[in-house]
């Protein structure tokens, strides 16, 4: 059974509609999924997981939002060598970085070592359209399918 992981920041409730729909799409009798908001978990709780997904609105002019810094300083220097992970986000193409907290996480999470096994998702606000939904169970199924592979 793959353990999964679910973490997220979500001021308005997109970047949360987009975490509900990729564990909507992935959840099946061979997965337990944790879904949690980054900041009441503990980086050290990674290393529970097979799979880890996290995703975050993007602040201002491109930056993480205040509830996922303490948590991204804490993963560093972690070793997350054999996880798996993705990370999606929300974001509104008003700002000049759209989605730019999903690129600076995906670089965290490389830098530890995690294996990203599918590009990041960005949805522009809330995956309303039958396009973004689309995109989401792709980003999810995928995530799902590469992650069993290995195990």
């Amino acid at each position: 059974m793959a353990k999964i992981l679910i973490a997220f920041a979500s001021m308005s409730g997109n970047t949360e509609d987009i975490a509900e729909l990729i564990k909507t799409t992935i959840e099946s009798p061979s997965h337990e999924i944790e879904m949690k908001e980054i900041e009441n978990i503990s980086s050290q709780k990674l290393l529970d997981y097979d799979g880890i997904i996290l995703g975050a609105y993007t602040w201002g002019d491109g930056e993480l939002p205040y509830e996922v810094e303490d948590f991204y300083d804490d993963i560093e220097g972690l070793d997350l060598a054999g996880k798996k992970v993705a990370v999606f986000g929300s974001g509104d193409h008003a700002y000049p970085k759209f989605c730019a907290a999903v690129d600076i996480l995906e670089e965290r999470l490389i830098a530890c070592g995690a294996n990203l096994v599918e590009e990041g998702l960005k949805v522009e606000l809330a995956p309303e359209t039958e396009e973004d939904i689309e995109r989401c169970v792709t980003f999810a199924f995928n995530f799902s399918n590469k992650l069993e592979e290995t195990l």
